[in-house]
């Protein structure tokens, strides 16, 4: 059966804001209101789409009935467009990006291209390795993962790799690297981790020292230019992708510690075999844009 609309408009409020108060707000209804769409709904269908948890998650049967919702509401803008062309709000497209992606070469690279054709985004930010899940979650329409396989019903290409290094301030490693990187050192200096779920660090030192988490000081600044800044001040070390360090290695301005070692994290674009015509531009402005920013 195709959802009734009102109802599909309340499932949606209720994921992207997190609640049935914050959904009643957005869309000028009660929380009750908004709870009895969600159910008539779900009798509808004849399955729950909900799990009225905190915070709320989507069951199986949700998650695909949102990312069909996602795709019918965008073919939709887009029609209206077209058919209104000035008067039509512009289509909004869910897409998810890792920090460090949108952090160097995804908005230089796209912005001509989104102001042209006059598309709106709507970027939810998450660890390269945790994007897929907003995919599957029916969150997204298309995103950037260090995820090759793609979810039912949708393809994945490759885009490219971006490679880290382990950098720091020169004062930083002679205080406390004064003989090169090596275990003990590591074992007391701050090492920088983006947020919790920030593997990088951990694989790199794991692998070139063998110290598991927890044996090394840490210190979390969750923001990609931030991130990038305390290292440069000297507040720790931490791995770097070629297009944040490059110019500051070059200039001295930071030194890479373990010369010749680094990361490679492959991504991948991930998207609906059946597009619109506005998010298989997006795919294709996208996979040029990869083309010319990241390593191969």
């Amino acid at each position: 059966m195709i959802p009734d609309p009102k109802q599909g408009e309340a499932l949606l409020a209720v994921i992207d804001s997190g609640s049935f108060e914050a959904a009643a707000t957005a869309l000028h209804l009660t929380p009750s209101a908004v709870s009895q769409r969600v159910s008539g709904l779900e009798v509808a269908l004849g399955t729950p789409v909900l799990i009225r948890s905190r915070p709320i998650r989507l069951t199986s049967a949700g998650q695909h009935l949102v990312q069909y919702l996602r795709r019918t509401r965008l073919m939709e803008q887009e029609f209206l467009a077209e058919l209104k062309e000035t008067e039509a709000a512009p289509p909004r497209i869910a897409v998810a990006v890792n920090n460090d992606t949108l952090g160097t070469w995804f908005l230089p690279e796209l912005s001509g291209f989104l102001n042209r054709e006059n598309i709106l985004l709507e970027i939810i930010l998450d660890d390269q390795d945790h994007t897929y899940a907003l995919f599957e979650k029916g969150l997204v329409l298309a995103g950037v993962s260090s995820e090759p396989e793609p979810t039912r019903g949708c393809r994945s290409q490759h885009l490219g790799y971006m490679r880290y290094r382990l950098m720091a301030r020169p004062e930083f490693a002679a205080r406390w690297f004064p003989d090169g990187l090596n275990r003990e050192a590591a074992r007391k200096a701050p090492v920088m981790f983006f947020d919790r779920k920030d593997s990088l660090q951990k694989i790199f030192i794991e692998r070139e020292l063998g110290l598991p988490l927890g044996a090394y000081p840490i210190q979390y600044v969750p923001a990609s230019d931030p991130f990038v800044e305390s290292i440069r001040l000297g507040m720790g070390y931490g791995m770097l992708p070629r297009q944040q360090y490059k110019s500051m290695l070059e200039s001295g301005e930071l030194v890479d510690l373990a010369p010749g070692k680094y990361l490679d994290v492959q991504l991948y674009w991930h998207y609906w075999r059946i597009q619109s015509p506005r998010l298989v531009m997006l795919t294709e402005e996208v996979l040029a844009a990869a083309g010319r920013a990241l390593d191969r």
